[in-house]
Parts: structure tokens; C-alpha cells; sequence
């Protein structure tokens, strides 16, 4: 890696492209001008030439010439300016990645959300602030498909191992990122991966040898007699020749709109891969997984990006049509029937490679994200994923990668050994629901091969369950609890078949005390004799007595909090034992609540003489 820190390295290349840009900017101002200057000097010669007859035609050829040059290099300027707007974008995203303030600026991943899944809605993993958004640098829907899939099922540890070394090779290598981030013309992801392959499996409408044939050879007449136009004053063989262009390309005209409109959004879409690609064929890598991707891309013996650049060329000559100087002379050569024509030929030679092209590039793509993640993050560790019959989640140091740093109290989290399940207590706002974030964010960054926000993890392979996140739904007629235990039954379903890791907060939360902690113990016990860990939640000083009862598999750890001069406070440390009291009442009266306490009391000694005893235990 650089000597520079991360944060220095991004400020250094992004004062350098906003020069870049800047630069590049007077240089478009310069040749818009100069553009206008030789269509004007153009304009001039050709009312010479054609209405005053001062001059011969031909001293439009010059200006002609200069023109197409100058649109030539106006061109690779514009290009060059809008790379150094997307690298500026790049690094000013990485610097808020860095700083913090990155929530907003880059793709959330919002459809890859499902309130069925067992844990992505409950670990934050997509949307608006989620994991998603802080790792995806993505510039391809197939790349963002790779990483989404990855965070959502586990990997086996062969499979992990080789992510980390791949990662761990791609971190340092920050040009590669920034040319990556070069690609496409929008910030967000440019390859429409459902529509590129329907595209790409679309029959051919225009096959005819023939036709193709004979639209050359009208091309040519035109050109000639277009030079005897100019040169010897003779128009009439020039429009005979249009007049036979017209005939033979009215029965081709929806067919010829067909396949040039088709192919507008995935040449642009393929223009993105080419550049992936162009790159990934120029890089040697050591890695047995980026060394297996890259040597995907040889196919007979010619780069995919060369093939793929042939496309998008094509769609640039069909742009060249909608240009009101260039227009005309675009009809009197047949072109846009050429470039159909050309654009078929393609699909049938290279069609059956796209799907290949997008999984590679989603692939290396997804590799790419989580090595700036982990270039952006050197002092998170590689998780270590264990062989072992018995499973163990065992860290030190354990943080929420998606809180701030200032914020994040880190915490040591040992399921392991005879300890199978944390019953984590504590007062409102105290940290427990976020340790089990922590747990399960941590978890899926090392089941998908990333570094972990931790000093130390050692793992083995699990599958994760968690209910942090049950809602009730008024459309369906469910509430919470219902809710609840159908994703406890899945959860467990889970249990039967592999390891698991699960984490509960508030277990059975929607009824009452009593059968909530029958319940709880009950579930609890179940899963700890299949072998999963797991760590639950409570504010309910009664169910900590589950760990009594779960004891020596199950420990009571809490956190606590400190009431000073009205106001609440926190350190967010996890401590053993069960926490011993409450700060409801606390929180009621620092809001302006009115409790009384003798109050309570009476009340609640009305409500004991009026129903009697509590039931008795099952």
C-alpha cells in the first residue's frame, strides 16, 4: 500500500483531477469556438461555389476536412473532461467514506431488500445507510448482483479464503479502482444485466448477404457521382442514384429502425464492460481467483474489450446520424442501413459471450468493492474460519462498521467452548440490540470474505437467523408476535440442517411474562442442542433467569447506565452478569412524565387483591 494514509492519498489524486478538469474544460470552450469558426468559413465558400459561382466546389473539401477533425478531437477532449468529473466524484466519495459522511452518496441496493430473508433487513445490509452502500463501488448491475449475493448467503471456507487473498492483492491497487470508476457515463451502475442478455438472444432480422451487397455498391455510386457533382458541375447521375437508394431501402426501414434503436442501451451498457475489461486483460495477477477471472477474458485468441469496443463504435456511427450538419450526407451514403447491418453481423459472432463477459466482470467487480473497503480499513482484521465440528463465533475488540468511529465502543464477544448463548441485559438505549448487529454484521462481512470490524474473529461456517427487525403487517392480519414466531420456526428449521448463528432481541416480547419465559427457554434450549450459538436481548429482569436455567451452555452479560443531574448516560461496555435494575422510570421523569410511585404501588396491590395469585409454573 502507499506510504500515505488512505485519507491523504485521496485528497492528493482529487486536488490533481479537479485541475485536470478545469484544464479540460478551456480546451472544449477553445475548440466549440474553432468548430464554429470553419463551419462559418464553409459556409462562405460553399455560397461562392454554389450561388455566386466565384469558386470551384471543390475548396469546401478543405474546410470539410478541418471540420471532421476538429469534431474528432472535440470529442476525445469531452471524453477526457467527463473521466475527470467521475474521478473527482470517486475520491470525494471515498474521502466521505473515510470522514464518515459517505450515507447518501453511493448506491443503496434498495431492491435487493426482503422482509423475508432471514437477516438483511435485520442487519442493515441494504438501503439507505446499509452495508451495502458503504462497500458497493460497483459500476455494473451484475457487480452489484455479485455483492448483494455474497452478503446474502454465506460461502464455503474454500471459497472465503480465496475472496481474502484476491482482496487482499486487489487493496493496494487504487488506479485500477479509479480507471474502474471511469467506466459508463453515470455515477450509478451502467449495465442492465436482464435487458443486455435479451438483447443479446434476440433473433437477427437482417441476414441477407445480398442486401448488404447491394447497399455497398449504391454507397460507392453515390460517392462517385457525388465527386462528379462537385468537381464537374453534373447533378443529375448524383440523384439518380438517391432516387434508386430511396427504392431500395424503403422495404428495409423498420427493419434497419429496429436493430439501430435495439442496440442503443446495450452499446452503452457494453461501453462500461469494455472498459472493465480493457484493464482486467492488462493486469497479471498472482491470486489463484483473480488469475482464473482473468484468464476467462482470452477468447480465440482476441480481448473481450477489443470485440466489445467494435460495438459501441458502431453505436457512435449511428449517433453521428442525428447531427443536423452531418444528416444529410448520412442518407445519401446509406449509413444508417450499414450500421444495422454491421451491428447483426456482430451479434452473431460474439452474442453468446456476453453472459460470460458480465459474470466476470460482476465478479471482479464485487472483489474490487471490498478491497477498497479493505484499503480504506487496514486495521480491520482477516476473520479466521475454522474447521471444527463444534460452532464458535470468538472476537476481540468487535465494532458496527457502519457507525462512525468516534461513536464506536468496541467489545469482546466469546461463543465458544461450553458457551453456547449471551443473555444480554440491560436498561432502553443501552446497546443491546446493537451488539447483536455487531455480532451479525461481523459475521456476514467474514462468511463473505471481508475484513471484520474487530481486532480478532475466529469462526466457523454458519448460517445466520435474527429477529432484530419484526414488524406486524396490517395487510396481511399479523401482528408482531406472530411475526415473531413464524421467523423463529424458519430460523429453527435452519438449526435442523447447519450450524447457526442466532440473535434474538426481545425474545416473545408480544406476550406475557410468564409464557415468555417458558417460551424463551423452551426455543432456546432447542437450538443450543442442535449446537447453534446465539446471543438474545432483554430489558426484562425476570428472563435473565434463562441462563440459569440453560446453565453452563448459556451466560448473562449486560450493559449498564449511570443517572447524573437528570440526564442519562452510557458507556456501552459489556460487563458480566445480569444488569440489576432498570431506567424506565429514569426516562420517564428526564421527558417531564409525573410518577408516582405510591401510586403504583396501590395499584398494583388492588390489581393482586382483585385476581388473586399469580399461575403456577408448567
Amino acid at each position: 500500500m502507499p506510504d500515505a494514509s488512505p485519507a491523504d492519498e485521496y485528497r492528493r489524486r482529487l486536488e490533481d483531477r479537479r485541475r485536470t478538469h478545469a484544464d479540460l474544460s478551456a480546451r472544449d470552450a477553445r475548440l466549440s469556438y474553432a468548430r464554429l469558426a470553419v463551419f462559418g468559413t464553409a459556409a462562405v465558400l460553399a455560397l461562392l461555389a454554389f450561388w455566386v459561382k466565384a469558386i470551384s466546389g471543390a475548396w469546401l473539401i478543405l474546410p470539410a476536412a478541418v471540420f471532421g477533425w476538429l469534431i474528432a478531437k472535440h470529442d476525445r477532449v469531452i471524453r477526457m473532461r467527463e473521466a475527470a468529473a467521475r474521478a473527482i466524484a470517486f475520491y470525494e466519495r471515498g474521502l466521505a467514506r473515510l470522514d464518515d459522511r459517505w450515507i447518501g452518496t453511493g448506491e443503496p441496493g434498495d431492491r435487493f431488500q426482503n422482509d423475508d430473508h432471514l437477516y438483511a433487513n435485520d442487519l442493515d445490509l441494504f438501503g439507505r445507510g446499509s452495508l451495502f452502500e458503504l462497500l458497493s463501488i460497483a459500476r455494473t448491475r451484475t457487480g452489484e448482483e455479485t455483492l448483494a449475493g455474497w452478503l446474502l448467503a454465506p460461502a464455503p471456507p474454500d471459497t472465503i479464503r480465496a475472496r481474502q487473498q484476491a482482496v487482499d492483492e486487489l487493496a493496494p491497487r487504487l488506479d485500477l479502482r479509479e480507471h474502474l470508476a471511469l467506466a459508463g457515463t453515470d455515477i450509478r451502475a451502467g449495465v442492465h444485466t436482464e435487458a443486455l442478455l435479451q438483447w443479446a438472444a434476440m433473433p437477427p432480422v437482417l441476414e441477407s448477404t445480398g442486401l448488404r451487397v447491394a447497399a455497398a455498391v449504391l454507397t460507392a455510386a453515390a460517392l462517385v457521382t457525388a465527386v462528379i457533382w462537385i468537381v464537374g458541375g453534373i447533378v443529375e447521375p448524383f440523384v439518380a442514384v438517391v432516387a434508386v437508394e430511396i427504392l431500395f431501402t424503403f422495404p428495409l426501414r423498420k427493419r434497419v429502425d429496429r436493430v439501430l434503436h435495439a442496440s442503443e442501451q446495450p452499446a452503452r451498457d457494453m461501453d462500461v464492460l469494455a472498459h472493465v475489461l480493457e484493464r482486467l486483460e492488462a493486469e497479471r495477477f498472482d491470486s489463484a481467483r483473480l488469475a482464473v477471472l482473468r484468464a476467462s477474458l482470452d477468447t480465440d485468441g482476441v480481448p473481450a474489450s477489443r470485440t466489445i469496443a467494435r460495438l459501441h463504435r458502431l453505436s457512435e456511427l449511428h449517433d453521428w446520424q442525428h447531427n443536423q450538419f452531418f444528416a444529410p450526407f448520412a442518407a445519401a451514403l446509406l449509413w444508417g442501413t450499414h450500421v444495422a447491418f454491421a451491428i447483426e453481423a456482430w451479434k452473431r459472432h460474439h452474442a453468446g459471450a456476453v453472459g460470460g463477459w458480465l459474470q466476470t466482470v460482476g465478479e471482479f467487480e464485487a472483489l474490487s468493492s471490498v478491497g477498497a473497503y479493505r484499503y480504506e480499513h487496514p486495521s480491520d482484521t482477516w476473520p479466521t474460519i475454522l474447521e471444527s465440528s463444534r460452532t464458535a463465533f470468538d472476537g476481540d475488540a468487535l465494532g458496527h462498521p457502519l457507525l462512525p468511529a468516534r461513536r464506536m465502543v468496541p467489545n469482546d464477544v466469546r461463543l465458544a467452548g461450553e458457551t453456547r448463548l449471551l443473555v444480554v441485559s440491560g436498561s432502553n438505549m443501552s446497546g443491546k440490540s446493537t451488539l447483536l448487529r455487531t455480532v451479525g454484521i461481523n459475521a456476514v462481512l467474514a462468511l463473505a470474505g471481508a475484513p471484520a470490524r474487530a481486532a480478532r474473529l475466529e469462526l466457523t461456517p454458519l448460517a445466520i437467523g435474527a429477529t432484530l427487525r419484526i414488524q406486524d403487517s396490517l395487510q396481511e392480519g399479523r401482528s408482531r408476535f406472530f411475526a415473531e414466531i413464524t421467523r423463529l420456526r424458519r430460523i429453527s428449521d435452519v438449526a435442523h440442517s447447519r450450524p447457526l448463528l442466532f440473535l434474538l432481541d426481545e425474545l416473545f416480547h408480544g406476550t406475557n411474562s410468564h409464557d415468555r419465559l417458558i417460551g424463551s427457554i423452551g426455543v432456546l434450549r432447542s437450538f443450543i442442542e442442535r449446537g447453534a450459538i446465539g446471543l438474545i436481548t432483554t430489558h426484562d429482569l425476570a428472563l435473565a433467569a434463562v441462563a440459569d436455567d440453560l446453565a453452563p451452555h448459556a451466560v448473562n452479560v449486560h450493559f449498564e447506565d449511570t443517572f447524573e443531574e437528570g440526564e442519562i448516560h452510557f458507556d456501552y461496555r459489556l460487563k458480566p452478569g445480569p444488569v440489576r435494575r432498570s431506567n424506565a422510570l429514569a426516562l420517564m421523569r428526564a421527558v417531564g412524565l409525573e410518577v408516582n410511585p405510591e401510586g403504583l404501588r396501590d395499584r398494583a396491590s388492588t390489581i393482586r387483591a382483585v385476581s388473586g395469585p399469580s399461575p403456577p409454573e408448567a
